[in-house]
């Protein structure tokens, strides 16, 4: 990371312009400034260790997360950082550079007044107005058209892909940590309490975090899990994920009931392509909550078999060009003959 501070909201602005431009070291005056001081105004959101604010720039916005409570959860930032330095994908949210900032501050302790560090510790990303997945999640019979919702699954499988390639285990996947942006393209967020793995690494994850409802059951049985086993408490996420976008609700569905459901509710013009996705998110989403890690797939398996549908689609509007131009070459024939 960049170690200059002398960096202004037009440069800041540059960089989101530059997808190639590397994270930096951002300053503290620079943050307070594009967020107002932090003001309740530009507040947008809150988790369990940070607040999330509006940063304005002149053409621009970006998100800005400002730790609280940064002594208990230093930890947590420097993994955050950690993780989001390895990484750079369509599917995951963009970093842009992080704040440490640490100044001394005069505090009166036991009635004397004593010279006290002010910790701050700041994450900077893109900003996605349509905010996250957790407020379109609903049933079939309204909200978002299958198209969209595909297109989310898909996403989500791709970055949860790239992740898993780079030896970065989320262990936090959830609606609530998946931001849409323009065209409904799903980025991956919060890395909070995520790992980083080296390729021989052998040692144990310990006192596992996620979310009630997302956490997959052995999250609950043991208090160590491998490395090698952490990319299947992921899977296993992503399936409560996938169910939840498809239904509305977390848990188990019929794959049946879940394809009737959506029956009534496809283009006319693609049905047969849509309800054969709808069926393979499906089958995909209950293999993934398999109770058992070990029958759990991972996503190469996962990316091959949305794959599959997407080669469906091609050929099926590969049929159609076939199929016209054949009865184009039929009439031409039958003029030619009556010509003869």
């Amino acid at each position: 990371m960049d170690l200059r501070s002398s960096i202004t909201p037009w440069d800041l602005e540059c960089m989101l312009c530059d997808e190639t431009a590397e994270p930096k070291a951002l300053p503290l005056s620079l943050l307070e400034e594009i967020t107002d001081s932090f003001s309740d105004e530009q507040r947008i959101g809150s988790g369990g260790f940070a607040v999330v604010y509006r940063g304005m720039l002149k053409n621009r916005t970006v998100a800005v997360k400002r730790m609280s409570n940064t002594h208990m959860y230093e930890k947590e930032f420097q993994r955050e950082v950690e993780c989001l330095m390895m990484v750079r994908h369509k599917n995951v949210v963009r970093f842009l550079g992080c704040c440490a900032d640490t100044q001394g501050s005069m505090e009166r302790y036991n009635g004397k007044y004593v010279m006290a560090d002010v910790q701050q510790r700041l994450l900077c990303f893109e900003y996605l107005p349509k905010g996250s997945l957790l407020e379109y999640i609903t049933g079939t019979s309204h909200g978002l058209p299958w198209r969209n919702r595909y297109q989310i699954i898909k996403g989500i499988c791709e970055g949860l892909h790239y992740l898993h390639r780079k030896n970065i285990v989320h262990l936090d996947l959830k609606p609530a940590n998946i931001l849409l942006g323009d065209n409904w393209v799903p980025k991956i967020t919060d890395f909070g309490i995520s790992r980083c793995f080296d390729d021989m690494q052998s040692q144990f994850i310990t006192r596992i975090g996620g979310t009630n409802g997302y956490l997959a059951p052995e999250s609950f049985n043991h208090t160590e899990v491998t490395y090698r086993h952490s990319y299947r408490l992921d899977i296993y996420s992503l399936g409560v994920v996938i169910i939840e976008i498809l239904t509305g609700k977390k848990g188990y569905h019929d794959v049946d009931k879940v394809v009737e459901s959506w029956s009534s509710m496809l283009e006319k013009s693609q049905c047969d392509v849509q309800l054969k996705q709808v069926r393979v998110c499906a089958e995909i989403g209950i293999e993934c909550i398999d109770p058992n890690p070990v029958n759990r797939p991972d996503t190469q398996h996962i990316i091959d078999r949305i794959d599959e549908t997407e080669s469906m689609d091609e050929y099926t509007e590969a049929g159609v060009i076939t199929s016209q131009q054949l009865q184009l070459g039929a009439l031409v024939l039958e003029r030619e003959n009556k010509q003869i």
